[in-house]
């Protein structure tokens, strides 16, 4: 007997490198086993994708220039843009974040001048507190923030277009002039995507920056204090606890419903 349960892949594109953010994301589908099938492709290290019988899909961080080239990247855009066109549920996190707002062309994606690294407070724009992505999560919400690229100075020309939204910014610097970031994009009614991890939890965050090699990377590139209040951070269940808790759940969520609802209409037709 098939399964007719609606399929998700999750897009693997941390090129072979070790991390915490795949397990959490694996964790937090493995929530909807009841209602959806799930299976795993390695794009950057062994050039695997899907097929477009997926229902809903999730690119993952990863390391690297957002710019590099690779045997990949000709089919990663071309799923992206057969995925817009069909409809279907995509979920883009921090690096695939990055290559999906320069692969729309909705904005540049230039290296910082320092690594952001830590938990940070994320502002909701005006649309972002009426989208129901981040519906559940206070203004400003909290979340891991781990990269050395960013994405700024948005086409808003190109962005109405598309019909795609703004729905956070980074934290306010008082302190600097920089542009703040572009934190998170509606792409379409069912394309979405965040600069930061919101699959990140606080297990896997204590245990990656409590090992010796990452607690004196952090002190060198920043200072003592920073991992110490980096530490305290995760402690507080308002914080990255609960965007992990609501953020992707509730995009998995309401992407079942909406196939739900689309299978049942189909039905009465």
């Amino acid at each position: 007997m098939s399964d007719k349960r609606p399929k998700i892949a999750i897009l693997d594109m941390n090129n072979n490198v070790p991390n915490q953010g795949l397990r959490c994301i694996k964790e937090i589908v493995e929530q909807f086993d009841d209602e959806a099938s799930w299976k795993i492709y390695d794009v950057r290290h062994k050039n695997e994708f899907p097929d477009l019988t997926h229902d809903i899909y999730i690119s993952s961080g990863g390391p690297g220039s957002p710019h590099e080239q690779g045997e990949w990247r000709k089919p990663y855009f071309k799923l992206m843009d057969e995925a817009r066109r069909k409809g279907k549920h995509v979920f883009f996190i921090c690096y695939s974040f990055q290559l999906a707002c320069y692969h729309f062309g909705l904005s540049k994606v230039t290296k910082r001048r320092r690594t952001s690294f830590g938990v940070y407070p994320i502002h909701k724009t005006k649309a972002g507190r009426e989208d129901v992505l981040l519906e559940g999560l206070s203004d400003p919400y909290y979340a891991v923030d781990s990269r050395d690229w960013q994405v700024v100075q948005p086409d808003m020309t190109r962005f109405r277009k598309l019909k795609a939204r703004i729905l956070s910014l980074e934290k306010i610097r008082t302190n600097v002039e920089y542009e703040r970031a572009i934190m998170a994009v509606r792409f379409s009614s069912t394309m979405v995507g965040t600069q930061f991890h919101p699959e990140a939890d606080p297990y896997g965050m204590k245990n990656h920056l409590l090992t010796e090699e990452n607690k004196i990377k952090i002190i060198k590139n920043f200072n003592l204090q920073k991992y110490e209040e980096t530490l305290a951070q995760l402690e507080d269940p308002e914080k990255i606890k609960l965007t992990h808790e609501t953020l992707l759940p509730q995009f998995i969520r309401n992407s079942l419903t909406s196939l739900k609802t689309r299978k049942e209409e189909l039905n009465l037709i």
